[in-house]
């Protein structure tokens, strides 16, 4: 029996405007890969993780993410369902800068912390105890009573990524997550990403060319919203790279 993909795109034209933001033909990515998505700005980067974690719709075609069909509007209770499922790292804001590292990382655990616990952020002791553990493990431990507004460019990104930890979700899309940071910086959050990523599918939105062989497996090169390019990372060198991009701008 063929397992489910983790996502499955056919026909797919998302347009704004009259305008088409992303045309895909077809695209599977079976559960567990590591993906990487590269491309110019414009090219349909962060349309394409908007669509995978349901908040925009396809104007036409196919769009099915862990075995959900999002082509038509889903429910209330089976888009939050899907959400549960689905973590992600941003860049910029992603984190609620007045909360501690540990109250944001304890925001993972809001899918199986309902009611009154929720609003008043009162988390049961077993969750408290699993969003320390999900900070130790990204050395963060230190810097739980800290505001995240306090935090550094890479902290954050390591609380962000703690509360993917909490959450434990099938599917994490992460759009360009090392921006702004120093190489190495950057080199510790692909690795403490990818950690994370055990057992899920990654799909990351990378800038920097370098990071790729940290995050990916196999790499897809979006052109003016279509697919330039779907291979695996050994085949995707220097020239691959140096050629796409400049095709892209010519």
């Amino acid at each position: 029996m063929t397992p489910i993909p983790c996502v499955s795109v056919n026909s797919l034209l998302c347009a704004a405007a009259g305008r088409p933001l992303l045309q895909v033909e077809q695209l599977n990515i079976a559960q567990g890969e590591r993906i990487a998505i590269v491309g110019h700005n414009g090219a349909g980067k962060s349309t394409l993780l908007r669509l995978l974690s349901g908040f925009m719709r396809p104007t036409h075609g196919q769009v099915a993410v862990l075995g959900r069909e999002l082509g038509q509007p889903l429910a209330a209770s089976a888009l939050r369902a899907l959400r549960l499922e689905v973590g992600q790292v941003l860049q910029g804001l992603h984190l609620v800068a007045r909360l501690s590292a540990l109250e944001n990382v304890l925001i993972g655990s809001l899918g199986r912390v309902t009611g009154w616990r929720s609003w008043t952020r009162c988390f049961p002791a077993h969750e408290v105890t699993r969003a320390m553990a999900a900070l130790q493990s990204v050395g963060l431990l230190a810097r739980a009573e800290t505001r995240a507004d306090k935090l550094s460019g890479g902290e954050r990104q390591k609380v962000a990524i703690a509360r993917l930890l909490l959450q434990g979700p099938r599917l994490i899309l992460a759009d360009e997550p090392t921006a702004a940071l120093d190489p190495a910086a950057a080199s510790e959050v692909c690795q403490l990403l990818v950690k994370a990523a055990a057992g899920a599918t990654l799909i990351s939105v990378v800038h920097n060319p370098a990071l790729l062989p940290l995050l990916a497996d196999r790499v897809i090169g979006l052109k003016q919203g279509r697919i330039a390019f779907d291979l695996p990372i050994v085949a995707v060198d220097e020239k691959k790279l140096l050629n796409f991009y400049l095709a892209d701008s010519s």
